[in-house]
């Protein structure tokens, strides 16, 4: 069965001419610069957003800030400042709708390498860099520019690893009932046993200095990673606590098998709030947007579900999928778009303010665009398929949907892990 983009999405790209370019992008990069030279900061702000080559020259080009601020030499170093951050403030913005556009309308392709010996479940994008694990004994930090496996960090025979993020820094991993810490210099420490025991840690969040797990036994635990002692313990819900998320105001979010998710103070100990769906089916996965204050999460059913945290009240729930969600996630400061995959192997983008799904992805599995092997990895290159509205997922092949066990989300790409060998890349441009 044959997925082809929308007729809308045809017809306009017809319409803006991407078949043949238009006379405006003739223009040299200097004469752009220098046209752009005359606007105000609102106007440029504008600008950025008529065609992918007008964002490249306004975003990166030297010529045209100085241009800019030269117009303005006259003014107070006070003013200057300011409509130097107004007019950052404003490429963020148009940043963050471009990269929404992209993900809900651009062209995809996907990268996909061989990035361990076994099967692994989980994955972290941050700077530019993919940390990958859970299924076998290493953990593998890979360039996304590259794929070169810069980093290896190995588990010892003793516990499983269960989770993990990292910084700049350092990894902190979730080891059975211990929490460790790999130095990105290669040295691992493990916090000993008998501080702070439990019986068994189901996930793991954290934000300097400390770290929480969430537990089988409904509590979550906060260590200390400096002084290596748990230093709190916080009763969050009656079962599991299968997933958690931390805000920068000292609030822990965390999601339960029984259903609800419970807000708690990291700081006071003292449950804020809960949360609940209206499914009562377990929360698999959630993540908390700190700019517009939503929570949102996934559940074993395949619904999706949205809160904001300074009502706590909910503001729409969506199946989106008859099976498991497994993972969701969103771009730091992007209020638009929430990506969410699960057991059904989709790749969806919903609408963060309303629950609606805008794009459904998938793998064209049957066409490989090309195979490249360098020094460093195998990559191969596949085409993806934007799902039309119509189309039964039960008559697309597994192979073009593999289940989506964790994703990760940065500008104008998602990463996703499937359980397999394979690390994905789904690279969006208009």
């Amino acid at each position: 069965m044959e997925h082809r983009p929308s007729a809308g999405l045809t017809a306009m790209r017809r319409r803006g001419g991407v078949r043949g370019g238009t006379m405006i992008e003739l223009l040299e990069h200097d004469i752009l610069c220098i046209i752009f030279s005359y606007l105000d900061v609102f106007d440029l702000v504008r600008c950025t957003a008529v065609c992918k080559s007008w964002n490249v020259v306004i975003k990166k080009s030297e010529l045209l800030q100085a241009l800019y601020f030269k117009l303005r030499r006259d003014s107070v170093e006070s003013s200057s400042s300011g409509q130097r951050k107004s007019f950052e403030l404003g490429l963020q913005e148009v940043a963050m709708n471009y990269h929404s556009l992209c993900l809900q309308r651009g062209r995809l392709d996907i990268h996909q390498w061989k990035a361990h010996s076994v099967g692994v479940d989980q994955c972290r994008m941050k700077m530019g860099l993919l940390l990958t694990g859970v299924g076998d004994k290493v953990m593998r930090l890979w360039s996304l520019d590259s794929y070169k496996c810069e980093e290896e960090y190995y588990v010892p025979d003793t516990a499983p690893l269960v989770d993990f993020d990292f910084d700049e820094s350092k990894i902190v991993g979730l080891l059975g009932t211990r929490v460790a810490i790999w130095r990105r210099n290669g040295k691992r420490s493990i916090f000993p046993s008998r501080e702070g025991t439990f019986s068994k840690g189901l996930c793991l969040r954290y934000i300097d200095p400390e770290a929480v797990i969430g537990c089988e036994d409904g509590t979550a635990r906060v260590f200390d990673m400096y002084s290596r002692t748990c230093s709190r313990i916080i009763k969050m819900h009656s079962g599991p606590v299968t997933c958690l998320a931390l805000s920068d105001d000292q609030l822990i979010v965390s999601g339960s098998s029984l259903g609800s998710v419970s807000i708690s103070s990291l700081s006071s100990d003292q449950r804020v709030a809960t949360l609940r769906s209206t499914d009562s089916a377990g929360i698999r996965t959630l993540c908390f947007n700190p700019s517009s204050h939503l929570v949102f999460a996934g559940t074993t059913v395949g619904y999706t579900y949205c809160w904001d945290l300074r009502t706590m009240k909910s503001l729409w729930g969506t199946r989106i999928s008859s099976n498991v969600v497994y993972s969701l996630n969103h771009l730091q400061s992007d209020n638009s778009t929430l990506v969410v995959g699960g057991i059904d192997g989709v790749l969806r983008v919903l609408n963060q303010n309303t629950g609606k799904v805008l794009s459904r992805c998938v793998i064209d599995d049957e066409k490989l665009i090309s195979s490249s092997r360098n020094m460093h990895s195998s990559v191969e290159k596949k085409k993806g398929i934007r799902l039309l509205d119509e189309a039964e997922l039960d008559q697309i092949p597994r192979t073009c949907r593999p289940p989506i066990t964790c994703l990760a989300v940065g500008m104008k790409k998602v990463v996703t892990a499937h359980n397999s060998k394979y690390i994905r890349l789904w690279k969006f441009n208009m």
